[in-house]
């Protein structure tokens, strides 16, 4: 009992207001934490657009199309050379392209696409046509919203595979007059990518095919030390290439199907 009675003696007994005072603090430091929060997202980065500069408007064509052009090779790389497969097999859900196709047993493939690089250029080509002409309008309201008086003469855009590049060039002609007259032309990006490498081996692969049906892929790998070159035999009897540069990464995928044999006479590595 004496024990009992210390205890209650001893018991800590707060002022009624003192409740009032902590729920207070806690309603302070959360509006603390709620302004550190907003001034957080208020600072945080944004994403990135063209900045004008009207010293320098190749920079800003630069800025405006070099993401879509990288985005359209990767496209075209991974699909055998075509935005838009026709003659397709789907491959973990790709749809690829028949580069060397017959669709019956024993025969070896026909080619489908004679011109890979020219094809490729012109995919390429069509697929950015819409952005080259969104870009150099934008370029040219920018001129125009800081008082500049705009000539933009359209022109052609071309794109061609390089050794080692991919050069997208654009013939328009950009007049523009304040204080004086200054005309830019001129346009182009590079985008380094050994796109042109790997399809010249793709048509060595090709003859290959339409000479002997298939083709022996450790040869490049012994010319060439930085490729790799994969082979993926399909059930149907299609096949699979896929040439990657292991320095960067850069793969071009295509089909073929070439000296197929009907199913059930045994084909081994078939990989689905």
């Amino acid at each position: 009992m004496v024990e009992l009675a210390e205890k209650k003696r001893l018991k800590i007994h707060f002022p009624k207001n003192s409740r009032g005072q902590v729920t207070i603090f806690i309603i302070i430091a959360l509006v603390i934490v709620g302004i550190a929060i907003l001034i957080y997202f208020l600072n945080a980065p944004t994403e990135i657009t063209a900045e004008f500069d009207e010293k320098n408007p190749r920079g800003f064509i630069q800025f405006c199309l070099e993401d879509k052009i990288e985005e359209t090779v990767e496209i075209v790389s991974s699909q055998g050379g075509s935005i838009n497969p026709e003659n397709y097999i789907l491959y973990q859900d790709n749809r690829i392209e028949y580069l060397c196709y017959t669709d019956e047993y024993y025969r070896t493939c026909v080619v489908q696409q004679p011109l890979l690089k020219s094809h490729i250029e012109s995919e390429i080509e069509n697929e950015i046509k819409e952005d080259v002409i969104n870009c150099f309008n934008e370029l040219e309201e920018s001129y125009t919203r800081r008082n500049y008086n705009v000539n933009l003469e359209q022109g052609k855009t071309r794109v061609e595979l390089l050794p080692k590049r991919v050069v997208s060039s654009f013939d328009y002609v950009l007049t523009v007059t304040k204080a004086e007259t200054e005309r830019h032309d001129s346009f182009n990006i590079v985008l380094n990518n050994n796109l042109y490498e790997l399809v010249g081996i793709t048509n060595s692969i090709i003859d290959w095919e339409t000479t002997y049906g298939d083709a022996e892929t450790t040869i490049y790998m012994t010319y060439y030390k930085d490729l790799k070159v994969e082979k993926k035999k399909q059930a149907d009897g299609s096949t699979i290439y896929i040439l990657t540069d292991r320095n960067n990464e850069n793969k071009f995928q295509f089909a073929s199907r070439s000296s197929a044999l009907p199913q059930g006479y045994g084909v081994e590595g078939v990989a689905i």
